[in-house]
């Protein structure tokens, strides 16, 4: 009907072009072509009326590839399901399966029985056995992949097994396949059963039928077999002893550099069982001489010795003798690579991970070198490594940041300045890991806590510093895109409010985390913003603060002119219910909260409603009776005058929640109790702080107004000797007058008194009075001869 009514151009505007359409019509019949015919599909029905194993049993039988893989790699189903049939039924048919099937089918069979093996699903020897029989079978593939797939399972197999079926089936075997007429993988195979089954016997078995043959694979013409061997030789040597240790170090001077590679990590690894005097006569000279010899042509091997460095330290700590060499040894590892001139690198990856493995063991050699020695032996080390042109070393230096300022303790103000550098990096990556260690924040800051107090009126000098860096830390990775570690670093920054006064805090970064949660579109982020901001409030112990923080968010957010910013507000609630106790939230949000009922905008509403339980669970009866009573009048008022549909349907659900809840105060649990607690124990810290406070400025008073009365006495005193001074000497009262130096008026004074016949003796004593009580006037002390004739008017 339709069609006929359209012309040649909308039918081609709704179909597209007459060729287009055969197109189309052409690309389906290979599809048709491709489908499965009547016969296939009929070879690949399976009767619904079979069990389990029966229909594995079948298709295992005559099912095709995908179908037999299917069942092999659903064979720890079931043996979990029914293990005995399946050992009975099942897995002689996976055994026919696998003989001459392709590489699929014998991954899925490696992988299935590696599960059951992992797992702990047999619980019986036997079928561990019938495991390991077809394990063996296959264990020679001559694909590798294939091969060493069997070689994981019969590995894990051993764990298992009893030690007469290891030696059987296992160990005979080896004797065989070491030889060198048999193939590099089998002899590489060989390498790894010893050192598995070297922890299931006893050390002299395994000294007299093992030690040899391990001894004549370390000296395999293939370079390959001889680094398996050493690295399997840990494993020996735990169930022996030391006495493979002249093969290892003739290892670590093997030809091939894996092979000493190899060696070296293995001596490592056993430090803790070597002597102290093989550790000082074998291992530091090997050491040294592998730094000296490898550090011009055999970097991976001194990549290797950096990264395990720490841990041959920790393990020669006990000689003193050698604590030098290493130390230098080491500063020498975290400058590879760097040219003198500018800090340049010369781009080598290799010298690169020396410094970066550097970095990953400062906190070993921090500790091996002693803390109190940190400036003298690490600093310029760490320094080096915290301002590396790598970004990379950078990075690894942040990492392992937090751990080297708990091992400093006190010294912990030595590396302000790297802790800057680290903060204020230009790399995002660095500021990552730094951020997201075990908050270095908190741990630096700790020390300088007490120097912070209201009480000090000194704040740190490194405070101003540290704080600039943390918030423009903040700022640069609030304009990049990674919104994650936006949160982290606000997250991070709220443990801030434990550590720094009030006033620095509500200066620096109270302010910055409004403007976050205010301004920034990341939902994530805001809820971080709005928990630090509430964070912040809570342990503020100003209460002007306390209350100017209070009104900006009712102003700005809840009494806001956008909508977006109500919202918000709502979520700041939905947070302050998990920071405050109920009194608190009660007393502050809950009214604000309320209000929003009568907002113009329906998400605004429609949020509330949402909130609604978690209000009304922070009321309690009888005590909160007026406020449940507002709660429920916005109740009322949703039902009876919402409009929006979505709004309804939310408040109708919200009405079934809310009379669910019980309000009794038997239900206040013991949390809200706490947090009430430290609330009203930051309320005594305050007044405390204000009281002393008062009384400090209090006592200044009443000493300056004491030594306003001792300069009003001295006056008074001043007055009555220059009375005296009158009728005795009129050189005193010139003496007074003009505030003359006191060696020329005791000169005159003393010239005077001689001429007088010795009546009267003159002396200046001067600094009696404070700088603000005439500084000019000096007292003079007179002290009267016996002659009683004269005196004063």
């Amino acid at each position: 009907m339709f069609s006929s009514r359209m012309t040649g151009n909308q039918s081609s505007l709704l179909f597209g072009p007459l060729e287009d359409l055969q197109e189309l019509a052409f690309i389906e019949r290979p599809i048709r072509r491709s489908l499965k015919t009547a016969e296939e599909i009929d070879q690949l029905t399976v009767d619904e009326d079979l069990n389990d194993i029966e229909r594995a049993v079948y298709l295992l039988s005559v099912g095709q590839e995908v179908q037999r893989a299917s069942v092999i790699s659903n064979l720890p189903s079931l043996v979990r399901q029914n293990p005995a049939e399946t050992f009975r039924r099942v897995v002689p048919k996976v055994r026919e399966v696998l003989n001459g099937a392709g590489a699929e089918i014998q991954l899925a069979a490696a992988a299935s029985f590696l599960t059951i093996l992992q797992d702990d699903i047999i619980l019986i020897h036997t079928h561990t056995y019938s495991i390991l029989k077809t394990v063996l079978l296959h264990l020679n593939h001559r694909d590798t992949v294939v091969s060493n797939a069997w070689l994981e399972t019969l590995l894990s197999a051993i764990n298992a097994l009893p030690r007469e079926t290891i030696k059987q089936e296992v160990l005979n075997p080896l004797l065989y396949q070491s030889q060198l007429s048999h193939s590099l993988q089998a002899r590489l195979a060989s390498c790894r059963i010893l050192g598995k089954v070297a922890c299931k016997f006893d050390s002299h078995i395994v000294k007299k039928e093992l030690l040899p043959l391990i001894r004549s694979l370390c000296q395999d013409v293939e370079f390959e077999v001889r680094a398996c061997m050493c690295r399997q030789l840990e494993n020996i040597a735990r169930a022996t002893g030391t006495e493979l240790l002249p093969e290892l170090v003739e290892l670590a001077e093997d030809e091939d550099s894996s092979v000493r590679l190899a060696a070296f990590d293995t001596i490592i690894n056993l430090m803790e069982m070597i002597d102290s005097d093989d550790r000082l006569h074998v291992v530091v000279p090997l050491v040294m001489s592998v730094c000296e010899v490898s550090s011009q042509a055999d970097e991976a091997v001194v990549a290797s010795l950096s990264f395990q460095f720490g841990k041959l330290c920790s393990g020669l700590a006990g000689e003193t003798n050698q604590q030098g060499r290493l130390l230098q040894r080491f500063k020498v590892l975290c400058v590879a690579g760097l040219q003198t001139e500018g800090n340049q690198t010369d781009g080598n990856n290799e010298l690169t991970l020396i410094r970066c493995n550097c970095c990953y063991n400062l906190p070993a050699m921090v500790v091996f070198s002693d803390s109190a020695h940190f400036l003298s032996e690490l600093y310029p080390s760490f320094s080096s490594l915290c301002c590396d042109p790598e970004v990379s070393v950078r990075r690894s230096a942040a990492a392992s940041f937090h751990q080297v300022v708990k091992l400093l303790g006190s010294n912990v103000q030595l590396v302000h300045k790297e802790l800057l550098a680290l903060l204020q990096d230009d790399a995002l990556e660095v500021t990552l890991f730094f951020v997201c260690g075990t908050s270095p924040i908190l741990v630096l800051l700790s020390p300088l806590v007490p120097l912070c107090s209201p009480l000090v009126s000194v704040v740190p000098h490194q405070f101003p510093e540290l704080l600039a860096a943390l918030l423009l830390a903040e700022q640069k990775v609030g304009c990049s895109l990674r919104w994650r570690l936006h949160e982290k670093l606000l997250q991070r920054y709220s443990c801030l409010a434990r550590l720094l006064p009030g006033e620095l805090l509500h200066q620096s970064f109270s302010p910055r985390i409004f403007i976050i949660l205010t301004t920034n579109k990341v939902l994530p982020v805001q809820k971080e913003a709005a928990r630090t901001f509430c964070t912040f409030l809570r342990y503020n112990r100003k209460q002007e603060q306390r209350q100017e923080m209070m009104e900006r968010l009712i102003q700005d957010l809840a009494q806001g002119r956008s909508y977006w910013n109500r919202l918000r507000f709502l979520d700041v609630c939905e947070t302050a219910t998990e920071i405050f106790s109920r009194k608190y939230f009660n007393k502050h949000f809950l009214i604000p909260a309320l209000e929003l009922v009568h907002d113009p905008v329906a998400n605004v509403r429609y949020k509330l409603c949402q909130l609604l339980p978690r209000l009304r669970s922070s009321l309690r009866l009888p005590a909160d009776k007026q406020l449940l009573q507002q709660l429920d009048f916005c109740v009322q008022k949703l039902l009876c005058r919402e409009k929006d549909k979505d709004v309804v349907a939310t408040i109708r659900k919200t009405v079934l929640e809310l009379d669910k809840l019980d309000l009794t105060e038997q239900e206040r649990d013991l949390l809200d109790q706490k947090k009430e607690k430290e609330e009203t124990l930051l309320l005594e810290m305050e007044q405390l702080e204000r009281q002393q406070s008062e009384g400090k400025l209090n006592s200044e008073k009443h000493i300056e107004r004491k030594r306003e009365q001792n300069c009003d006495s001295q006056r008074r005193v001043l007055v009555n000797w220059y009375n005296w001074s009158e009728f005795i000497n009129p050189v005193c009262k010139l003496s007074f007058l003009t505030g003359r130096d006191s060696k020329t008026s005791l000169s005159a004074t003393k010239s005077m008194s001689v001429s007088s016949s010795g009546a009267t003796s003159c002396l200046f004593v001067e600094n009696v009075l404070p700088e603000n009580c005439e500084p000019n006037l000096h007292l003079l002390v007179f002290t009267p001869n016996v002659n009683t004739s004269m005196s004063p008017k």
